[in-house]
């Protein structure tokens, strides 16, 4: 027994209507001295994707990223330049925390965001400022490009960073977030577990996975011990049932799930 709208093996490579995108895990210390906190934000129920979903800051990768990459030394074209500077233009602009950013102050932040949601080129602003990101600080670790028919089809670069210094409140995008929240990995996944918030496929083996270590330093050293490479989930019978499985060798605790139980976007 199989699902038509899922794929029954793994895949090398995305399909060729993969839409490029990266997201980004931000991680702080705890207060109470436990795991470090991870930003999550909720997705609107209205949305397309993943709606009412919590997950991690992210989205699709822009024409002018590449630009703005290629101006930090990566080559043109380069979608993993590109992608690191996604991720950091996306967290501004959803949740207001300028990260990898260094001389752009808090004061300063809201301004730039609001120049970015306006559709203001990112390129634009740091030639005007004269700055630099430190694209260098982000450790990438996952790359994933589930292929559900019934969704749009993401082919994702995960990265993760650890949290600047920040002073100001942080505030969702309300067009595409409802919420936005600090909690470590377990904290996030005990609340799904209760039914209190709701997480995609992707995001619980991310969590789970992060939910190994206790804080940036260890899962830095953790990346480093595994390979990237495309995770395209695909479904087998495990038991008699049909189960969501990814590969066992990317450092991730849990490889299957009932497919009843799934998540997809």
């Amino acid at each position: 027994m199989t699902d038509n709208n899922v794929q029954t093996h793994a895949s090398r490579t995305p399909p060729a209507s993969a839409i490029p995108a990266a997201t980004l895990v931000i991680m702080r210390r705890s207060d109470s001295e436990g795991p470090d906190e991870i930003l999550m934000v909720k997705r609107s129920n209205t949305m397309a994707f993943a709606a009412g979903a919590v997950v991690f800051p992210g989205g699709r990768i822009d024409p002018d990223d590449y630009l703005v990459a290629a101006q930090h030394g990566f080559a043109e074209g380069d979608v993993e330049g590109a992608a690191r500077v996604a991720a950091l233009r996306e967290t501004l602009e959803e949740t207001g925390l300028a990260v990898g950013w260094p001389t752009l102050a808090d004061t300063e932040a809201d301004e730039v965001r609001r120049a970015l949601l306006a559709e203001e080129r990112l390129s634009d602003i740091l030639s005007a400022r004269g700055d630099q990101l430190a694209l260098d600080a982000l450790v990438p670790f996952a790359r994933w490009c589930p292929n559900f028919k019934e969704a749009r089809t993401f082919d994702t670069r995960f990265f993760a960073v650890e949290a600047p210094p920040h002073g100001h409140e942080l505030t969702v995008e309300a067009a595409e977030h409802s919420h936005i929240f600090w909690a470590s990995a377990r904290a996030t996944l005990m609340m799904a577990d209760r039914g209190e918030v709701s997480i995609i496929f992707p995001t619980r083996r991310n969590l789970e996975r992060l939910a190994q270590v206790n804080d940036f330093a260890s899962f830095s050293f953790h990346a480093a011990d595994y390979p990237v490479e495309l995770v395209t989930p695909w479904i087998e019978e495990r038991g008699g049932e049909p189960h969501l499985c990814i590969p066992g060798h990317l450092g991730y605790p849990v490889t299957s799930e009932p497919f009843e139980r799934v998540r997809r976007g």
